[in-house]
């Protein structure tokens, strides 16, 4: 039993002690915890000036103002409210006023809470995430995430009282106990260590002791760079310098920590950030873990954004997402959602390994209209006109052909460079609230460690939507889900295509698909999308790139290390060679799609056994989809407002949120 463990019991604590922060002014504990002194509050503390901070250029700066005294039962709304928009919880000045009670009821050895916020119902299965705080250590860091995390974890957060000067390997010895204790108890769920500056080190030492345990690691601002910092440089005069003098330098800095934090508290803070360094570096060797590094662009305590790359130059399991206009506490400002960054880098798993369809979760609407204003250049440039094809073969404007039950497989054309895909994928979850799940190219979820391959974070928008390494087993997984699933038999091929081949396909001779649809009677919707010619003209391709000797030798290293698909295939399909044509972008035009009628094959799993149905079937399917793209041809030519001045200006005469008409179906 670690020393902290005894002294918690001694003083009548759980060591892991749950104390949920007040809520409606009512004092909740779970786990049987003895509930923290000063819980609630007094009218007179409650009536007492609080901070509120704003966000300036990467750190806080406080101002003061009276709490409202009518302001409870509206806040409280406010609060339902949000959650139902699932925007994220807390304001920045929560945090302020909860650290004050905390540190006003501070008392005792270290000890874990898990926030009432995270009480809510959540996923089942959910891994257990352990917060590690930063030089704060109130534990209060995740408390604008602790709404969304609740729902997909259970969480808890490690508390360090002002006044505990617990060394930092008995902090290890504290985490490293729950660790075990965890991992004995539920030994095939993973455990998430979050940890922000010196609560990363403590992750990391923790990781590399513990090997055998299955664990993901979240390091924001890791403080594994505390000797090339400025505090470093400062530390030894700030020793000998009166505590008021210390406060102003470190609030110059950062607000967060010298609002909450007394000056002797501050200098031990200090000198356990050089001791948790050393330590964690001295380390990382041996951390096998997968971890995911947050790194800001503005943090004015710790040079987070060199550390981060050399973090995952040392790390043999590790990715990076840089927030460039950020500071140190990141979890603290505005437009940091932890939620959706673990989703974006299918980060979140309730196994040993991450299953792209079990632990696949769909993203909210605040997730979606973020992922779309990142994208809705596309839309505004081309305004797409979207037609699909009723049970009676009638063609209609928008949607309605679309089945809302799955399982629908999606057949079709892939444009120059996917320029399809995100239009296609945002208007089918916007009007029939559906997440397609794209069978997509694996370059798109690993990449080789120093590797020329396009780094992987820019396809975040494609993983939170849905997308899914293209694989039998995944094809299998999904439709047996029930899942809309789209694929594209041309692949690579199709998209990186020739000059003169717009609108060509480049299918497999045999069926790859039908087989699979009808063991799950999946309704398969052939469709066709042309547009890619008024958009854009490839003026070198493939074949004039292969002539010059640099690039040829390019192409050759960039489709060795991408994963190969197709080896086994004959046929020009097979030529999966990735590389970037030379386009010459035009005036944008206008995306047009056609989505077939819908091919049955409920009930004809006996039938399609049979080879040769099968394969006719599958030529039916790729027929259909030539006669969509033929008919968007035909049409396109009779639109008035293909080009973009008159769409401009028909817009501009009624709203920039109209549809914009287009031709006679």
């Amino acid at each position: 039993m670690t020393a902290i463990a005894a002294s918690s019991l001694a003083a009548g604590l759980s060591p892991v002690t749950c104390c949920d922060v007040r809520k409606n002014n009512t004092r909740v504990n779970h786990k049987g915890s003895t509930p923290m002194s000063g819980f609630p509050p007094s009218k007179k503390e409650a009536s007492v000036l609080v901070p509120v901070p704003t966000a300036t250029n990467g750190r806080f700066e406080r101002k003061y103002e009276a709490p409202s005294k009518a302001s409870s039962g509206l806040e409280e709304s406010k609060r339902v409210k949000l959650e139902e928009d699932d925007n994220l919880g807390d304001r920045l000045e929560d945090y302020f006023e909860k650290a004050a009670v905390f540190i006003r009821s501070d008392g005792g050895p270290p000890r874990w809470f898990s926030p009432l916020e995270c009480g809510r119902s959540r996923l089942n299965n959910s891994p257990l995430l352990l917060y590690l705080p930063g030089i704060d250590g109130i534990g209060l860091g995740l408390i604008r995430q602790h709404q969304r995390l609740g729902r997909i974890f259970d969480v808890w957060c490690l508390h360090i009282p002002v006044m505990d000067r617990t060394p930092f390997t008995d902090l290890v010895n504290l985490v490293e106990s729950t660790v075990r204790s965890e991992y004995n108890r539920l030994p095939r769920r993973p455990i998430y260590l979050v940890g922000e500056s010196v609560g990363g080190c403590l992750a990391l030492v923790v990781a590399a002791r513990n090997s055998d345990i299955d664990l993901v690691l979240v390091l924001a601002n890791p403080a594994t760079s505390f000797s090339r910092s400025q505090l470093q440089v400062w530390t030894p005069l700030l020793e000998f310098m009166p505590s008021q003098p210390f406060l102003n330098i470190f609030n110059l800095l950062s607000s967060v920590v010298a609002n909450v934090q007394p000056g002797d508290t501050l200098m031990w803070k200090m000198k356990m950030l050089r001791s948790s360094s050393v330590y964690a570096n001295s380390r990382l060797h041996a951390v096998k873990a997968q971890t995911l590094i947050l790194s800001s662009g503005r943090d004015p305590l710790l040079p987070s954004h060199e550390e981060g790359e050399r973090l995952r130059h040392l790390l043999p399991n590790c990715e990076i997402r840089k927030f460039n206009n950020n500071g140190h506490f990141l979890f603290l400002e505005d437009g940091v959602d932890l939620v959706y960054t673990i989703k974006c880098t299918s980060f979140y798993r309730r196994g040993k390994q991450h299953d792209f369809v079990s632990d696949y979760i769909a993203p909210t609407p605040t997730d979606f209209k973020r992922a779309f204003e990142e994208n809705r250049w596309i839309d505004i440039a081309t305004c797409p006109v979207m037609l699909s094809t009723l049970a009676n073969a009638k063609i209609v404007r928008g949607l309605a052909g679309i089945p809302s039950e799955g399982p629908v497989l999606f057949v079709g054309y892939h444009m120059l460079l996917g320029l399809e895909l995100a239009p296609l994928v945002c208007q089918i979850f916007t009007e029939k609230n559906i997440v397609i799940r794209g069978m997509a190219h694996p370059l798109m979820f690993t990449k080789q460690k120093g590797g020329r391959l396009p780094d992987i974070s820019s396809y975040d928008t494609s993983r939170l939507m849905g997308a899914v390494p293209v694989s039998g087993v995944n094809l299998f997984k999904l439709l047996s889900s029930k899942s809309h699933v789209l694929l594209y038999p041309g692949g690579v091929r199709e998209a990186l295509h020739r000059k003169g081949e717009e609108y060509k396909l480049f299918w497999p001779e045999q069926s790859e698909f039908v087989r699979m649809a009808a063991r799950f009677g999946a309704k398969i919707i052939p469709f066709g999308v042309v547009g890619e010619d008024d958009i854009g003209q490839i003026v070198v391709d493939y074949d004039d790139l292969m002539r010059i000797p640099y690039f040829k030798s390019q192409i050759e290293e960039l489709t060795n290390e991408a994963a190969k698909l197709r080896t086994d295939i004959r046929g020009e399909v097979s030529n999966q060679d990735i590389h970037l044509p030379l386009i010459l972008p035009k005036v944008p035009g206008r995306l047009y799609y056609l989505f077939g009628k819908p091919i049955e094959t409920e009930g004809r799993r006996e039938e399609l056994k049979d080879k040769q149905k099968a394969h006719a079937l599958y030529l039916h399917v790729k027929s259909e989809v030539d006669r969509c793209l033929a008919y968007l041809k035909e049409k396109r030519e009779k639109d008035p407002y293909r080009s973009l001045l008159p769409r401009t200006l028909y817009q501009a005469a009624h709203n920039f949120t109209t549809d914009v008409p287009t031709f006679e179906l």
